[in-house]
Order: C-alpha cells, then structure tokens, then sequence
C-alpha cells in the first residue's frame, strides 16, 4: 500500500530584518470501507459477489458517492475471505503518519453527512442517532497490538443517515439517490445539446453527456431528473421519465417505456417496459416483457418476454425469505436477481423473488420465490456443472467485449465449492 500523498503549505510571516518560513505537514486521509457490523448476508443476491461498497443505487456505486464526495481514491479493509483483493488492506498497514476514515459500507453520504466526516480528528468515532457507528478516522495510535480501534470521542450525528440494510431498501432509494448523484455529476457543467428530434419537458432537469446518441425520444423531467451517460443510445419512439439514470455505453431500444425511479447500468441494453428498477450494469433486458420494482445484478441476460410481477393478486404483503426468516417488504417488489443470471424467453418471475447468481431459468410457469445459486432450472432446479458456468459466462462477457478476471474465476469457484 502506498503512502498518503503528502502536501505541504508554506506560511510567511514578515520581520524587519529576515523572513521566516514554516513549512507544515498535512496527510491526506485515505477511505477505507469495512463491511464489518454491515450484515452483508442480509444483502443477498448482491453482496455474495461483491463487497457493500461496490452496489449500485442512484448513478453511481456507494464506493464511487463517497470518492467524489471527499475527492479521494478508496480502499477496503481485508475480510480474509474470497472478496479480498489487491486493494484490500489491514488495520496492521496503517503507518506513522496516516489517516484512515474507516467508513461503514452501506451508509450512503449526503452533504451534512460528509461534512461532518471531513471534520473527524484521529480517535473520533461518528455515531448516527440510534448510536451505530458511521465513520471511524484513525491513525496507528488508534490501532492496538490486536488491531483493535480505539475510540478517543464519539461525535453524535443527529440527522437521519440513509443505509443499505435488505435489497429492496435499492428501489426505495433510487429516487431519492438520483436526484443527489444528478446534482453531484451536473454541477457547474452544461448539457451537450438537445436534439430537436425529440420531444422534452423539464428540459432544465434533462442533462446529456457528450458522445450519447438521443434522437426521436419522449423524455419527461417534471417529476425527476434524466441523465443520459456518455456513449449511451437512446432509439426513436422511447419513452422516458424521469427520475431516471441512463449509464455510460447504455442503449434503449425502440419504443421502450421507462418510468422512473430508474437506474440503467453502464453498459446495459433495454426494452420493453421498465418501472423502479435498477440494472447495476452489462445486463440485458432488450426485448418486450415488464420489470417493476427490481433490481438486475451484473452481466445478466432476460429473454425475450421475461416479465416479474411486482404485485400479489390479493394485494396483500409480499414477503421475502432472508437469512435472518421472512421479512414482510410491502405491497410492491419484484425480483432480486443475483449476477450472471440467465432467462429464457417468456419466463415469469413470482413477486418478491431471489435468484443467486449464476442460475439459469428455463421453467415454463411461474419461478420459484428462492432460485439458489447456480441453479440450472429445467425440469425441475439441478446444480449448473462448474466448467459449464465458467465457459458460458465467458461467451457472454466476449459478447461485450470483456473477459473474466482471474479474481473473478477464482471468486466464482470459491462460491461454487461452498455450496
């Protein structure tokens, strides 16, 4: 790990007869997030392959909120586990001379939430109203023999934080984390030009990035923000409202509906109709078909009519199995679906449903309420062969242009061996 960037500031200060000059030593304090009293196993599909930090809600990644927020590249603190990787690091690594934020993965930043993490001295602990701890800034004489932390001062922050705790808290974000993450991105710039091909109202919420297509739309910004990223494509005859987030590299095919509050990965091909739905990125869903009230993890692919119901027939509350039992999540909630996970055409997805991550759905009626991962459903869910999941999703990565890492291979077959 490297050092922190160090920055020096001269002070003069003026005497008859010479000039004297402190030179003072400021470090830069690193972000380390920790998923450490985060529960991540409440956060299934999702967090089985991929740390807190790295779920997308709004426009961005908590991970990239909080690194344009304190203008600072992040690291993570190590679990000794599969998710390690090269910027994982340990308490132990703290030299003389850092300064750590230690930052709870699932809390998403606002303005008054960062603020007052950027006033922290080393042994502050920043605790949100209920007393669970936010943010840690420490220095190696905060960190034990035991790699402990040691707590100077608890700060009280009184204002609501807004955490990550089940999957579903993603769609009942969005809207919210949209219009901070426009306002965030937007700020100071101007929108590439508009073209006079489409039919806009809210214009002054509507911003375009340079190198995005957007010729023949319907957009609608009165309720909420639409940001189209840049390289995205947006076809003639779509419709959409916002709030809405169109990532980088994105295409809406012709004629798709998209109500806000959504979010539409990088990468990510769309159609059909789309309602309070988040595609974290690379995922497919090009053809006709409803998604409500979902959320599509990476490099997934729904064929051709694929529609979840969002909805029980007796408009009662759905409820979802977790970890920790049931959980009643509302009166609306449409399917989690893990990271590489397939459809076949005209597959129905049951309200409320959780699909791991490397399944395949082939089933002719309505899905089961709990997909496991690397489940192969024809026939009845068996277990997706090993070699075969690993040739399949390197054949849709290429589609794309993208390999499989070797952290990436390895993170899957540890999965895969634990199952």
């Amino acid at each position: 790990m490297k050092r922190p960037t160090i920055v020096g500031r001269f002070y003069f200060h003026f005497k008859p007869t010479c000039i004297l000059i402190i030179f003072t030593i400021v470090a830069k304090k690193h972000i380390i997030f920790t998923e450490e009293f985060c529960q991540p196993s409440q956060l299934y599909p999702f967090s089985l392959t991929r740390q807190i930090q790295d779920i997308r809600v709004g426009l961005f990644s908590i991970r990239e909120k909080w690194e344009r927020y304190l203008k600072q590249p992040s690291l993570d603190k190590a679990r000794d586990d599969y998710k390690d990787h090269a910027n994982s690091v340990q308490l132990s690594q703290i030299r003389k001379g850092d300064t750590w934020i230690l930052l709870h993965a699932n809390s998403l930043p606002t303005t008054a939430l960062v603020s007052a993490v950027k006033k922290m001295q080393p042994g502050d602990c920043l605790l949100d109203n209920q007393g669970g701890p936010i943010a840690y800034c420490i220095t190696d004489k905060q960190v034990d023999s035991k790699h402990q932390i040691k707590i100077d001062r608890p700060l009280h922050y009184k204002n609501q934080v807004p955490k990550i705790q089940f999957p579903w808290d993603l769609i009942q974000l969005n809207a919210e984390e949209i219009e901070c993450d426009f306002l965030l991105v937007t700020k100071g710039r101007k929108s590439a030009a508009i073209s006079k091909t489409n039919r806009v109202w809210g214009s002054k919420k509507v911003f375009i990035e340079k190198g995005a297509v957007v010729e023949g739309a319907f957009i609608n910004a009165t309720d909420g923000p639409v940001y189209i990223g840049a390289k995205a494509t947006v076809m003639e005859g779509a419709m959409l409202r916002g709030p809405l987030v169109i990532g980088e590299g994105a295409c809406v095919k012709m004629g798709a509906k998209i109500y806000g509050a959504t979010t539409i990965g990088p990468y990510s091909v769309v159609g059909g109709e789309i309602k309070n739905s988040i595609f974290f990125g690379y995922s497919n869903k090009a053809h006709d078909g409803y998604l409500g009230d979902a959320v599509i993890g990476e490099w997934c692919n729904l064929g051709a009519g694929t529609s979840n119901s969002n909805i029980k027939n007796n408009a009662g509350p759905i409820r979802i199995t977790t970890p920790s039992g049931e959980i009643s999540v509302g009166l609306k909630c449409g399917v989690m679906m893990g990271d590489y996970v397939r459809t076949s055409i005209n597959s129905s997805i049951n309200s409320g449903t959780l699909i791991g991550p490397c399944s395949v759905l082939l089933e002719a009626g309505l899905s089961p309420r709990v997909i496991p991962p690397f489940s192969w459903g024809q026939d009845g869910i068996t277990k997706y062969k090993w070699p075969k999941v690993l040739e399949d999703i390197k054949r849709w990565k290429a589609l794309k242009h993208c390999a499989v890492s070797d952290w990436e291979e390895k993170m899957l077959q540890k999965i895969y061996s634990s199952i």
